[in-house]
């Protein structure tokens, strides 16, 4: 599994990597302007459907299913179950981004209703326009994640981890040499989504022809196992992807704030998304497979020794990325996103939104641990009630936080819910008998604790002050950027091993 994690998020890494360099470029040719808030919603309707359908639902309840094909029944049997799933996904999804495109400028106004209210017809008319060609993004990125879930049951993490480069390459191309050939430049973004869609499935079909399971596009929502998956996505839907729910409601009130909010709020959760992709995304990919086949076998104690691998990773890896994401945020913007379209006035506003996105990162991570818990049991139902009463404290704390805090405020409320999100799906583990830490949870956590506060002074202490940042070259704060971040991971990386922690204990379960 920790080879299996490495693969993911190495590739994930690359992703994360072209994710940055594709937002420097957006930020420099395009800015944070009414036609950049545009864009971002006209993506956000479709993304935020992919990772809540087909990263989410479609996923969690997918997977174990599969497995269970897998380990128990023929070849005939589990290819049967793909063309059959594959034909029933495509027709569904087909229609549904029919729906979308033709309903493109309501969804706008629903999802943007700050500018219904304001009367900014403008912005309305050009992020509908640009969500016609966005919305079918969402059929061909449910059918990579479909891929993907069959690549990964059979342990092949590399493929899929490394698809989402390709949107990153989509988008770059698109900026660069699509934008000068249209009257409105940041329409060729919309372009470069829907090609990227397309390239995404068609990339991972070679690798389906291996393993026997290229799909057939058989609809059948009447076969067992198709029924199974549409019973145990209903309520997947909603609880698996319950923060990417509170970041889009994070949209439809940052359209009432002051223009550019939606732009401040994406370009800080870009940054924040870095560590949750290489590590959360990464972990719920390779953790999920694994539980789903103890629970297969019926191994409790497998079961609980991959949870608890699971949440000590997290814990180790996540606490750190969290502390430098927060100490390192005015630093980190200003570095990849300053130019004469995004001004210092963007880079403090987006600065303080990531600050208050980094307090949640660790709960994000955990979220992503724990529901798979849940999952792999083929219990969907519990979630459900967990994620509504973390929207509901999400919507308290959004309204509580606007005010005084603006964008960031919205962002804060998101990072609380997701620990109460997370606090609940760690407590119905343990009241369920399904996970039970050892002892040696509480040393691990002073531990952990003390390495991020040492290494959180030696960077206040240390780092140049955003002056210097914001008058040095790009160059010289790329390398700053680069010479802190290394430090900041090496002191930590001293103090866990100066405290005792050491490599195998991300291996062995009850040593840490």
């Amino acid at each position: 599994m920790l080879k299996s994690l490495t693969t993911v998020g190495g590739n994930t890494m690359v992703s994360r990597v072209l994710g940055f360099v594709r937002d420097l470029i957006l930020a420099r040719i395009f800015g944070a302007d009414a036609a950049t808030d545009a864009f971002f919603v006209a993506f956000k309707i479709p993304n935020f459907l992919r990772r809540l359908f087909a990263e989410g639902a479609f996923a969690t309840a997918f997977v174990p299913v599969l497995m269970e094909y897998k380990e128990q029944r023929s070849h005939n049997d589990l290819k049967a179950l793909v063309d059959h799933v594959a034909g029933t996904l495509g027709m569904v999804l087909l229609i549904v981004s029919f729906v979308g495109v033709l309903a493109a400028p309501l969804l706008v106004s629903v999802f943007a209703f700050g500018w219904v209210m304001e009367g900014a017809t403008e912005k309305l008319d050009l992020a509908a326009r640009m969500l016609r060609l966005t919305f079918p993004y969402l059929l061909f990125i449910s059918l990579t994640a479909f891929a993907g879930g069959i690549l990964n049951a059979h342990n092949r993490f590399a493929v899929p981890a490394f698809t989402p480069v390709l949107l990153n390459l989509c988008l770059i191309g698109a900026a660069l040499w699509l934008s000068p050939m249209f009257d409105t430049p940041v329409v060729a973004l919309a372009w470069g989504v829907l090609i990227a869609g397309i390239v995404q499935f068609t990339f991972q079909l070679p690798f389906l022809h291996r393993l026997r399971l290229f799909p057939g596009f058989r609809p059948a929502p009447r076969h067992e196992g198709v029924r199974r998956i549409m019973k145990l996505m209903v309520p997947a839907l909603f609880a698996v992807s319950i923060v990417q729910i509170n970041l889009l409601l994070d949209t439809v009130l940052a359209s009432f704030l002051q223009t550019g909010s939606i732009s401040w709020l994406y370009y800080s959760d870009r940054l924040m998304e870095f560590p949750q992709g290489v590590l959360g995304v990464a972990l719920a990919t390779v953790i999920l497979p694994g539980l789903s086949r103890h629970h297969a076998d019926r191994d409790p104690v497998a079961f609980n020794q991959t949870m608890d691998w699971g949440l000590r990773t997290t814990v180790l890896l996540g606490a750190p990325a969290a502390t430098g994401l927060a100490v390192l945020s005015a630093p980190m913007i200003t570095t990849l996103f300053l130019s004469h379209s995004f001004d210092a006035k963007d880079v403090h506003m987006a600065s303080l939104s990531l600050m208050a996105y980094s307090v949640g990162l660790l709960a994000f991570i955990l979220i992503k641990v724990l529901a798979p818990g849940y999952y792999a049991r083929q219990d969907t139902r519990t979630p459900v009630r967990i994620g509504l009463i973390a929207m509901v404290v999400n919507m308290a704390f959004n309204l509580a936080l606007i005010f005084p805090l603006q964008h960031a405020g919205l962002a804060l409320a998101t990072s609380l819910s997701a620990f109460v999100n997370a606090g609940l799906l760690f407590r119905g583990l343990r009241k369920g008998n399904v996970y039970q830490p050892g002892p040696e949870w509480r040393g691990l956590w002073l531990k952990t604790l003390g390495g991020c506060a040492v290494m959180a002074g030696t960077l206040v202490w240390g780092m140049p002050s955003l002056e210097d940042w914001v008058s040095a070259s790009i160059l010289l704060r790329a390398g700053w950027l680069t010479l802190w971040v290394g430090i900041g991971m090496a002191v930590y990386a001293f103090c866990l091993y100066a405290l005792g922690i050491r490599p195998h204990h991300l291996q062995n379960t009850r040593q840490a």
